[in-house]
């Protein structure tokens, strides 16, 4: 019987991971497994899966509707191997990743009878849909909307009932309204996940891979480590600096004073957080990766601003 697969799409820093690990969590006792790809060469959420997963699979420094595309099959190929095998796979695109070739790729029929693709959620934010209703026109979203099977409408709770209209509203220019679902911290139903049946692989096409067309890539990553913590002030205004180049921001950070007490940092548009980080995030003070469209960041640049918050 083949294994079901869940493929989580959506917008940069809409809380993918989060809706993720309340699959993993709430999810009837069912193992399962987790792939997750992350546009840079450190893969934080990968480290923020890791405690929930049955095994979690770390594809980094690439998209996987195009460069890492091989890299997801074999991983599933891995996967399917174990024993036992999991009983599910739910599969993390990035935030910069246009899910259509991921979804005709597990709709070959070669792939479908071990590993079925189930369910496709996109992430939307509520929020920034909310004050830009114009998001939509973007083509990598609308495409993340319209390859979905459900939109988890997400950060419901931050936004106000005419907010959440014009957030819905939006959305349901391009999907039906009863494929919305307005959620909280990722909170969907596991049972939307899990419903079965909503895909049937594709005919087999031997010129597919022949017509296949990959986007010109729009966004860079760099990434930025220390092994000293950073001073707060210096970094709070280094990141007051670095946001309006900025599409997206994460990773764990130390700040002096406060040894062994890692932070999560993120960063969305221009709301950055700090939270307590998980106790998988050890390693150096400081993990960081930097997300923008291309040519915006001067990594050189961007590289001292951040050094110069490091402390002796």
């Amino acid at each position: 019987m083949a294994v079901p697969v869940i493929l989580v799409t959506g917008f940069l820093g809409a809380g993918k991971t989060t809706l993720i690990n309340h699959l993993l969590t709430a999810n009837g006792g069912r193992r399962l497994a987790a792939v997750v790809n992350d546009f840079g060469a450190i893969n934080i959420d990968a480290d923020l899966i890791a405690e929930n997963a049955d095994g979690v699979v770390s594809l980094a420094n690439g998209c996987i509707c195009c460069s890492l595309q091989g890299d997801l099959l074999r991983t599933l190929s891995t996967l399917l191997r174990r024993e036992p095998p999991p009983e599910g796979i739910v599969i993390e695109t990035s935030g910069v990743s246009d899910p259509a070739e991921v979804v005709r790729s597990l709709l070959d029929p070669v792939i479908w009878k071990d590993a079925a693709l189930e369910t496709v959620i996109a992430m939307a934010d509520a929020r920034a849909l909310a004050d830009n209703p114009a998001l939509l026109d973007d083509a990598l979203c609308r495409s993340q909307i319209a390859s979905a099977d459900i939109v988890a409408l997400n950060k419901a709770d931050l936004v106000d009932e005419a907010e959440l209209a014009r957030a819905r509203k939006a959305v349901a220019a391009l999907k039906p309204e009863r494929v919305i679902f307005p959620v909280a911290e990722g909170r969907i139903a596991p049972e939307l996940a899990f419903a079965g049946g909503g895909h049937e692989p594709a005919a087999p096409d031997p010129q597919a891979a022949a017509r296949a067309r990959f986007a010109t890539p729009r966004f860079e990553t760099m990434t930025f480590t220390a092994d000293r913590p950073l001073a707060m002030d210096a970094f709070q205004a280094a990141i007051g600096r670095l946001a309006p180049r900025l599409v997206r921001a994460k990773g764990f950070v130390t700040f002096a004073g406060q040894p062994g007490r890692p932070m999560l940092f993120q960063l969305v548009g221009d709301r950055a957080t700090l939270g307590p980080a998980p106790a998988v995030s050890r390693g150096e003070a400081v993990r960081l990766v930097l997300i923008a469209e291309m040519g915006r960041i001067d990594p050189a640049e961007t590289r001292a601003i951040l050094t110069r918050c490091t402390t002796a």
